[in-house]
């Protein structure tokens, strides 16, 4: 146990000399050397460029024999990183640990991970999926997680996040089935407790009566649009004269580009 300590202190403070070139840094949670936090910045010329990506860690009882135990805490949309849990599939993490790896060098690795996707071993087989058909897609998506969780004006609050993060829970590979699209964050209009289950059940009617696609509302929900919104600019779309020449008519037929046209358009 002491020596485990002395070794992760040592670490720290080598991490803690050359972070203002590396920009990888470490620090303890509540001083608790057997929980940590590290951070580095998102690798230059990939979507995670100009994000700041927090790492929970946890050192095991037999570190440095041990491999690491790491999640992310910042979201992040990887074929290698759980959209759900920020769990990490990389292989350090695993059967290919060595105990000359250190705190620093393995968040080097989960750095160069961010630039380096294995769609072919993912942890989250949606993104993977998005990665391996549409690649310019999985790029807009990625940088747009990262201007929205990454950022110093990212609304997520890390600290919160944190301390909920369970290191011991299994893999989740898994995550809506839903392929999002980048765009600007819109404000939420909120409703009085009071009005909040009416209006909720009115939106629902609407989306029963004009045939929409609820899929397709919650996957626009997701990127912070209203509920409201979404319905009223599908149905807006509904109706919308069409070209003489298009035979669609069906709101089945909206496509995604379209829906978010008109969303941005209010």
């Amino acid at each position: 146990m002491a020596n485990r300590q002395k070794r992760v202190m040592k670490e720290i403070q080598d991490c803690q000399k050359d972070s203002k070139l590396s920009q990888i840094f470490i620090e303890t949670v509540d001083g608790d050397l057997s929980k940590l936090r590290g951070k580095f910045p998102g690798p230059i010329n990939s979507p995670y460029e100009s994000g700041t990506f927090e790492v929970a860690i946890e050192i095991p009882p037999g570190y440095p024999f041990e491999p690491l135990k790491m999640k992310f805490i910042t979201k992040v949309y990887h074929p290698n990183i759980s959209s759900q849990s920020g769990a990490i599939c990389l292989d350090i993490l695993k059967d290919a640990w060595s105990p000359v790896l250190t705190l620093k060098t393995t968040l080097v690795s989960l750095q160069s991970l961010l630039c380096s996707p294995e769609p072919n071993d993912p942890q989250d087989a949606e993104v993977a999926k998005v990665y391996l058909s549409d690649k310019a897609a999985f790029e807009r998506t990625a940088r747009y997680w990262t201007e929205t969780y990454a950022t110093s004006s990212s609304k997520q609050d890390s600290t919160k996040v944190s301390n909920s993060i369970d290191l011991t829970s299994p893999a989740s590979s898994s995550s809506t089935p839903l392929k999002v699209i980048e765009v600007s964050p819109q404000p939420i209009r909120t409703l009085p407790s009071s009005d909040l289950t009416t209006s909720t059940s009115l939106l629902n009617e609407q989306i029963e009566l004009f045939g929409l696609d609820p899929l397709k509302v919650q996957q626009f929900e997701t990127m912070g649009f209203s509920k409201e919104l979404i319905i009223n600019s599908m149905i807006d779309l509904l109706f919308r004269p069409r070209p003489e020449n298009s035979s669609r008519n069906q709101v089945d037929g909206l496509s995604d580009d379209e829906i978010l046209e008109a969303l941005l358009a209010n």
